[in-house]
């Protein structure tokens, strides 16, 4: 009995043995596939989804990127604007596109950080749905207020708006947007109160802060720069952690009284879940190089715009932190889009 089991038991080890040296070859050719794969992609041209109408900064900076790929692949890469619902419906098309890299989609803060606290429902998961390639740039909004408003830093404005509870009204492209948000975001650690105008856009708002019929906005910056060069507006400060290099003299909300403040409007580009990592890569690569040409860091510059690349891992990574941040700020200010 002991000399039947001596014969089986190695017969079973010869067997697992095999089985394992199969599944090794195995996956050894599937990842051999996956960079051929890699090595001859792409061989038609390339989709970028944009979750916004045409002529944004969303827009503007997926053209420039998608031109300058388009070079570096050596394929036509086609601009598919689908606008809606705060970005939801172009994001919901990119995430059902087939997980072949062929698809991209240029995400952005609100898409990927905000939407899906500020939507009560999301024909998507920016987190599940998506494969991280990049962010791209980093847009900062910039407070500004009237001229006739009595304060000229951000350490008065925190003074008078605590000495005056709901006198201060700050304007907003709308509720939710990640410009209402960095008010909301600026109330809470400078712990005032301040009153939320919200518009059906940038423009309407801005026109009402110029004739100070509100005292302050944290308006993107490309849109609030010409009117501070006007002398029209008064910088206050950005809300990033860096100055900006278009406006090097105006601080940092940090800086400038709020230490650890950031709000930042944020592009990135992304693929289905499912893609191959080869392919990922493969763009990843290729995005990152394009961006550092400097005639196309240039380009996103002059759209008030700071070029930053990272790896797919970093960018999750971030994706999660800035989920969680901003879900508390639209939790405490009740802003919802439904």
């Amino acid at each position: 009995m002991t000399h039947s089991r001596l014969i089986k038991n190695p017969s079973r080890r010869m067997f697992n043995a095999g089985t394992l040296t199969l599944l090794a070859a195995c996956i050894v050719g599937l990842s051999a596939v996956g960079k051929v794969h890699a090595q001859t992609f792409p061989s038609k041209p390339l989709t970028i989804i944009v979750p916004f109408p045409p002529a944004g900064t969303t827009d503007i900076l997926a053209r420039v990127v998608g031109a300058a790929l388009s070079t570096e692949l050596g394929q036509p890469v086609i601009i598919d604007n689908r606008g809606g619902a705060g970005g939801n419906i172009g994001s919901a098309a990119a995430a059902k596109a087939p997980a072949d890299a062929y698809t991209l989609l240029m995400g952005t803060v609100g898409t990927h950080a905000i939407n899906a606290s500020l939507y009560k429902k999301m024909p998507f998961d920016p987190i599940k749905d998506f494969a991280p390639l990049t962010r791209v740039a980093n847009v900062p909004n910039l407070l500004v207020a009237n001229p006739a408003q009595p304060f000229k830093t951000v350490a008065e404005l925190i003074t008078y708006a605590r000495a005056n509870p709901g006198k201060v009204n700050y304007a907003s492209s709308g509720s939710g947007t990640s410009i209402h948000l960095s008010g909301e975001l600026f109330k809470a650690m400078a712990k005032v109160d301040m009153v939320h105008v919200p518009y059906k856009g940038s423009a309407p708002a801005i026109t009402d802060l110029l004739g100070n019929q509100v005292g302050i906005m944290f308006d993107n910056l490309p849109s609030a720069i010409t009117h501070v060069r006007a002398g029209k507006l008064r910088p206050l400060a950005v809300t990033t952690l860096t100055r900006s290099p278009e406006l090097p003299n105006v601080p940092t909300i940090s800086e400038a009284g709020l230490p650890g403040y950031d709000a930042t409007s944020w592009f990135g580009l992304f693929v289905p879940a499912g893609t191959p990592v080869a392919l990922i890569n493969r763009l990843q690569g290729a995005i990152v190089k394009v961006l550092a040409v400097p005639d196309v860091k240039k380009k996103v510059l002059e759209q008030g715009a700071d070029v930053y690349t990272e790896r797919p891992e970093q960018f999750a990574a971030f994706i999660q932190a800035e989920s969680v941040k901003w879900s508390k700020v639209v939790r405490d200010s009740g802003a919802t889009a439904d």
